[in-house]
């Protein structure tokens, strides 16, 4: 900044005449803490052996503070302030430099701080502002969009007769789109702050008058004077707001669509004003605006991936007073479908969240915070993680997604199933750049099926969190709508959300409720609709890196036979009830952290739970705990009421008068002891309860069964046909039929 140059710029340099410091001034540039005596004597020592001019920018870092800039605004003796001029005249700066007195001409281009040199800070005025400097340092994770923008529009600024040699016009516009907080505003007040150009700003909603003509005549005038400033940059935030399609527009929207491309092709200055327009919904804006010669080039800017999450993190927090436990690649990982604005706000809460440790010790009356305190005030890994908990993704807020915290730890068995798992979602979420450059198409969607309790949903889960992706879980009946079109636009949103939250995987529960087989029926035309949407979104035009659907359900016949097929759901995964071992190793998973007795076997308890789901062995381990955990606590509580009993008998006796009687649970400790057991009898307790229930639905599950085979025997009987091809209802025939509704009762 110093220099008044930008990335890429040919810089000369020399060797300065320099001399010894005798005063410095300093203007600061940011509001925040005053400049305390302590402050000048620590920025003094940094500043010492430093060669400094008048209009350079000087950012120090106080301790236990983030670093502050200051504006050199004096020096003695006098020097030349190049940089100064520069700013001054592409107005950078006009809010926040007081004015400078012509210097006399001098040798001197530079002096150098020196030990007895007097430093002075200039305090800052009521109007004065900050300068909102930005460059392109400040903008992470879009190198490949920032340098198709600077083709598009630094060229054209700051070289014209480059275009000129090559005798093709300079673009007029560039449209940029994508989801909200990616960045799109500070493009293009970077792009004005590099090139020096006049920078001008319409907020869409802002033109709109209800006057007539106002809002046609407020555009001329900003296009006139951006004419008139050339090189200039128009920037239309929000532009949808502004230039709807006219065919769904009304009157007034209609005419500010048509003065906006008049003005646009009417530009004179081709190449010295260029229009920014931003949008996230670039589909609603009208089409003439998006020919070329109006908005020549669309540049999309997506979610960050983690590298650019990484680096945006890097960003936000460079001024931060961090500890050394931050691990900015853990975060990166941690925060998919988080856009800028969100990484913003998580720095921005982490800082809040390590603040709220000091408050206690902040003594209010002395109107600052002394440095004793601020120097042991660090941002911590911990901060960022609790941060997590408080900020949503911006993108993904409509629907509901998660990081889970499920591994595979916590799936006991099922080696087979997590290794062609890992082999056929993990490694090309992980890896996409490989199977792009073997040209290997990895699975578009995966489905589970198993009976109930099997663990499908748990395996989901786990995927997800290996993957390290962000995981949107779609209950199968959450869609359903009674209004015509409102199921098939949720599941557009949810895919659009996810291919903004990439990588993710979305998991179907129950797709058989969503996706039955298709019939014929017209009655079934609404869940028609729901399956040709679910097909297109699978396997349409559009691509979806990133983004792997997983289903799961217990009656795979009954999904329609379309989605089955390779392209959609290329790998079908069957869960079975596990057998001994992989039961053995479920109970080691739900067991671990408890406090079992050592005659307490695995291998017995496997044995025992033949035919039993992974949720039914989970249910047994959460059994047998409740089972100890009452044996243990009875007799405390039976031993507390004696003791009140007999405590209450004596006040009685001395004061004639009843006593209340305290908490019972109050002598309890909150820790049981180490008596605390989890024996095999209460292990077989909770076994033999869960047997006896599954026996009470067996018997029941066995009399519907055998009532629906009598009935339907029944019906059978009932409508046996007769030779000439009509049943004969005669007698008992014809008293099953009535009874069952085949033909009308007789009156």
């Amino acid at each position: 900044q110093n220099s008044a140059s930008g990335l890429g710029e040919r810089v000369t340099v020399w060797k300065a005449k320099v001399s010894n410091a005798e005063k410095v001034t300093l203007l600061p540039l940011s509001a925040g803490t005053p400049i305390q005596e302590s402050d000048l004597q620590y920025i003094t020592r940094y500043m010492i052996g430093l060669p400094v001019t008048i209009g350079d920018l000087l950012q120090v870092g106080t301790p236990g503070s983030a670093p502050r800039e200051f504006l050199i605004i004096g020096t003695t003796p006098a020097t030349p302030s190049y940089a100064l001029r520069k700013k001054r005249s592409t107005g950078d700066l006009d809010a926040v430099i007081p004015p400078v007195m012509p210097q006399p001409v001098t040798a001197t281009e530079a002096v150098v701080v020196q030990q007895g040199t007097i430093v002075k800070a200039q305090a800052r005025g009521a109007t004065h502002g900050a300068p909102g400097r930005v460059s392109y340092e400040d903008i992470g994770g879009l190198g490949k969009e920032l340098q198709r923008i600077r083709e598009m529009i630094e060229l054209p600024l700051k070289y014209p007769a480059v275009f000129d040699r090559l005798g093709v016009e300079p673009p007029k516009g560039v449209l940029l789109y994508g989801p909200p907080g990616t960045g799109k505003t500070l493009i293009a007040r970077v792009v004005a702050a590099e090139t020096n150009a006049f920078f001008s700003i319409i907020n869409g909603p802002e033109i709109v008058n209800s006057v007539y003509g106002k809002s046609e005549a407020l555009l001329r005038d900003v296009f006139q004077e951006a004419q008139r400033r050339a090189p200039s940059i128009i920037f239309i935030d929000e532009l949808d707001a502004l230039a709807a399609k006219r065919e769904s527009s009304g009157e007034l929207e209609r005419r500010i669509v048509g003065q906006l491309l008049t003005l646009m092709d009417g530009m004179a200055s081709r190449g010295q004003v260029v229009v920014i327009g931003a949008t996230n919904q670039p589909n609603t804006l009208d089409p003439a605006l998006r020919r070329p010669g109006r908005f020549d080039r669309e540049i999309g800017l997506r979610v960050p991936d983690v590298r650019a999450r990484a680096e945006i993190l890097h960003i936000h927090s460079k001024d931060a007073a961090l500890a050394n436990d931050i691990d900015f690649p853990r975060l990166a990982q941690l925060t998919p479908g988080f856009v800028g604005a969100d990484l913003e706000a998580l720095c921005r809460e982490a800082a809040m969240i390590a603040l709220r440790r000091v408050l206690p010790h902040i003594d209010y009356q002395r109107g600052y915070i002394p440095y004793e305190t601020l120097v042991n005030l660090n941002i911590t890994m911990a901060d960022f993680q609790a941060a997590l908990r408080e900020i949503e993704p911006s993108t993904t807020r409509e629907v509901y997604v998660e990081v889970s915290e499920t591994s595979w730890d916590d799936i006991g068995g099922m080696e087979r199933t997590k290794e062609l798992l890992t082999e056929g979602v993990e490694w090309p979420l992980r890896f996409p750049e490989v199977y792009a450059n073997v040209k290997a198409e990895p699975p578009r969607g995966v489905l589970l099926s198993g009976p109930p309790g099997s663990g499908k949903t748990l395996i989901a889960r786990a995927l997800a969190n290996q993957c390290e992706a962000s995981f949107i879980s779609i209950k199968g009946p959450e869609l359903l709508s009674k209004w015509v079109g409102e199921a098939e636009k949720g599941i557009r949103e949810v895919f659009r959300h996810a291919k903004q939250a990439a990588p993710c995987i979305i998991f179907f529960d129950e797709i058989d409720s969503l996706a039955p087989r298709r019939s014929g029926d017209t009655d079934r035309n609404f869940s028609n609709g729901v399956i040709a949407q679910l097909l297109t979104e699978m396997d349409g035009i559009e691509g979806r890196e990133g983004v792997i659907v997983l289903a799961a359900t217990n009656r795979s016949e009954l999904i329609d036979p379309a989605l089955l097929r390779p392209g959609r759901f290329d790998l079908v995964v069957e869960l079975d009830y596990p057998n001994e071992e992989e039961r053995r190793a479920i109970f080691a998973v739900h067991t671990r952290g408890k406090a079992i007795a050592a005659d307490v076997t695995l291998e017995e308890l496997a044995s025992l739970t033949a035919g039993r789901s992974g949720a039914d062995i989970e249910a047994i381990c959460r059994r047998a705990a409740l089972l100890a955990l009452r044996q243990w606590i009875a007799p405390k509580i039976a031993m507390t009421r004696v003791q009140v009993t007999e405590t209450t008998e004596e006040g009685n006796a001395t004061n004639g008068q009843e006593s209340e009687t305290p908490e019972e649970h109050a002598s309890l400790p909150a820790q049981p002891s180490n008596r605390f057991m989890i024996r095999p009898e209460h292990f077989a307790r909770a076994i033999d309860e869960q047997r006896e229930r599954y026996a009470v639905q067996e018997v029941a599950e066995g009399s519907i069964a055998r009532q629906q085979a009598g009935r339907q025997r029944l019906l059978e009987m009932a409508s046996d046909m007769n030779a000439d091809g009509r049943p004969p209802l005669r007698g008992l025939r014809l008293w099953l039929a009535r009874l069952f509704g085949l033909v009308p009762r007789e009156t």
